[in-house]
């Protein structure tokens, strides 16, 4: 049977013991709960020492954990599956007290000073009508019509070449007018952020995907500013707006404890 040890979410800044109910991961109700070191602690729930995939349920389960520590506390991340077994001469409590919150202090005291009245939001913009954007290009590129037409003109099996150099052609121009708008989008942003992100866009219609790390006092602004785009793209660019989520764009604590016998 695999042993029990205790399955890391976040690091906070909470001096005092805390309860978070019994939510914890793994779906046996295991009750979440701080390890207190000083002025920070880690939150945690008892847990199997066993490898969780990468499922909706496991990876709902830690978020879920962090968006209601989030609601009170200042977090940090710490990366999914972590969990800290014990030792012959130390409960995984104790480690985590010792090895983790009390060996790393001054780092994670600098993180949460960092993170501080900070929050994730994140936004992803997407073509609506990528037919649109593609008869745009056309328009815009002289070159394109050219071969294009040229194309058409001749036979189907003489111009094998020609469609794969007008399929660069067009990925180049999708990919030239995806960053322009991109950076129209994100500069009506400027000055409302304190660090952001750019994430992996998917398709040909997602035009940029982003993580913005926002102070508390510019989350208005920052909503207004979605309106607004939401107003001047109408009819051509989608905006789908998340957020407050827990900052794991900007901080993923890696802490690894190994199993130990002393």
């Amino acid at each position: 049977m695999p042993s029990e040890g205790k399955y890391i979410y976040c690091i906070i800044d909470a001096g005092e013991e805390r309860d978070f109910g019994p939510i914890g991961i793994g779906g046996r109700g295991d009750m979440v709960h701080s390890v207190v070191f000083e002025d920070i602690a880690a939150v945690v729930s008892d847990s199997l020492i066993v490898k969780y995939s990468i499922s909706r349920e496991y990876t709902m389960a830690h978020m879920k954990v962090m968006e209601m520590a989030m609601n009170d506390f200042t977090i940090l991340p710490v990366k999914f599956g972590t969990i800290a077994p014990g030792s012959n001469s130390r409960s995984s409590e104790e480690r985590i007290k010792h090895e983790i919150l009390e060996a790393r202090y001054r780092e994670l005291k600098d993180l949460l000073n960092r993170m501080c009245n900070r929050m994730e939001l994140g936004l992803k913009a997407i073509w609506m009508n990528i037919e649109t954007i593609y008869h745009e290009i056309l328009d815009e590129n002289r070159d394109i019509r050219i071969l294009k037409r040229r194309i058409v003109s001749r036979n189907p099996g003489q111009v094998q070449s020609q469609r794969m150099g007008l399929g660069e052609m067009v990925k180049k121009a999708l990919d030239a007018k995806r960053a322009k708008e991109e950076a129209e989008i994100l500069k009506t942003m400027k000055g409302v952020y304190y660090e952001l992100r750019h994430n992996k866009v998917f398709g040909d219609s997602m035009v940029t995907n982003t993580a913005f790390l926002v102070d508390d006092s510019q989350i208005d602004e920052f909503d207004n500013i979605i309106e607004r785009l939401e107003s001047t793209y109408d009819g051509r660019t989608k905006f789908k707006y998340v957020g407050p989520v827990p900052p794991c764009n900007f901080v993923e604590l890696v802490i690894t404890l190994k199993e130990k016998k002393d």
